[in-house]
């Protein structure tokens, strides 16, 4: 099939929904379907490459951070984006276009398909649905969230990355919505062996903003100190030289690794040397690190909170903790840190729980649901 992918950021921009989608794209050339995405333009980048069988597309967009895309951004994606899918639906001539997040690239596949008659599917994750990071998008919908609603109703088909997104969505848009999880390629990503380091690693991957939480990871280690180990903390944001702040004044200096912006393949090189995955967010979709996470088989503590719940088997391969428990983090980084055999124990769990999340099996859902979409279009 012919795919046009409408996504407002794309490797290397953006966080682990561009990641996912990627690896979605990925699975799909190497299938035989021919993929074109149409993304955003940034700095050096080239306007137009072909990486991994996928035809990469970008456009320009004003963005300037590869961590955040302010609402004009996202605006000058959209208007940029339908003069250009217009063009490349004329050349291409796609049977389905796939949008992810229905902010703002579902608006774009909205339009496209108004004009153009070519079906869509919309993959939703936790950013663009109302009341998922509030902090970052409750202003936005207070005054969006009626134009938001024909989206959703003209997509042929809707996956959501969790059921945590899905229980969100269906709060304001009553539309038939399916769970398609983020994956990896857990054959790909799997370790050669798995050994504890000494002392162990902990790693944090994401953008420094508050939905992330960075500064609790500092303030919770603080009350650790009297055990041995080390975090690395994998992004840059807002909150960078905060967390740096707050790391020299608990005298926690020679300690951490803060490598700052890292490239998709570093995260995964910090994950293959790192033992837990610490990440007590404030709210998560289906997080793209977590799920390489169980893939490089290492144990979980984070928050009890969105897709994090789906990524862990309590007590088998780590923990789940409200939020705002510090103690509670600090006890189960304390069980894990002193007992290198249950650790190792985890991490193993954490390698089996994996398998739901290759990628084999989420591009076979979204080929299932493209192939629908095609024979529904045919008997019309």
């Amino acid at each position: 099939m012919r795919i046009l992918v409408v996504i407002y950021e794309f490797p290397p921009i953006g966080g682990g929904g561009g990641r996912a989608a990627y690896d979605v794209c990925k699975a799909l050339a190497a299938r035989g379907h021919e993929i074109i995405v149409l993304t955003a333009h940034m700095g050096e980048l080239p306007f137009e490459e072909m990486r991994d069988g996928i035809g990469i597309v970008r456009i320009p967009s004003l963005r300037k951070e590869s961590f955040r895309a302010t609402f004009t951004v996202m605006l000058a994606y959209v208007l940029s984006g339908l003069w250009a899918g217009l063009r490349l639906i004329r050349l291409y001539r796609p049977e389905v276009i796939h949008a992810h997040f229905a902010v703002p690239s579902g608006a774009l596949a909205w339009m496209l398909s108004i004009i153009t008659g070519t079906p869509y599917i919309l993959t939703a994750h936790l950013g663009d649905v109302p009341g998922g990071v509030p902090e970052k998008t409750g202003k936005w919908f207070r005054w969006l969230l009626p134009f938001t609603h024909p989206i959703w109703k003209r997509a042929r088909r809707i996956a959501a990355v969790s059921e945590y997104t899905r229980h969100l969505a269906l709060r304001h848009y009553p539309v038939d919505i399916s769970v398609i999880p983020n994956g990896a390629d857990v054959e790909l990503l799997a370790p050669a062996e798995l050994k504890i380091n000494q002392p162990p690693l902990l790693v944090f991957a994401g953008r420094f903003v508050p939905q992330k939480n960075p500064l609790a990871i500092v303030d919770i280690l603080s009350q650790i100190k009297d055990l041995d180990w080390r975090c690395a903390m994998l992004g840059d944001g807002p909150l960078l030289e905060d967390v740096k702040r707050e790391i020299e004044k608990n005298e926690m200096t020679d300690r951490f690794d803060l490598p700052g912006w890292v490239t998709p393949e570093d995260v995964l090189d910090w994950f293959s040397k790192s033992d837990i995955l610490f990440m007590p967010s404030l709210s998560e979709g289906l997080p793209v690190t977590g799920v390489q996470a169980l893939a490089k088989g290492l144990a979980l503590v984070v928050s009890d909170i969105g897709g994090f719940v789906d990524l862990v088997d309590e007590s088998k391969n780590g923990f789940l903790i409200e939020t705002h428990d510090s103690a509670k983090f600090e006890e189960a980084l304390r069980i894990l840190i002193l007992n290198p055999e249950y650790l190792l124990e985890c991490r193993k769990k954490s390698l089996q729980k994996a398998q739901e999340f290759d990628i084999v099996r989420i591009a076979d859902r979204y080929e299932n649901m493209f192939q629908d979409i095609s024979g529904d279009t045919h008997e019309t």
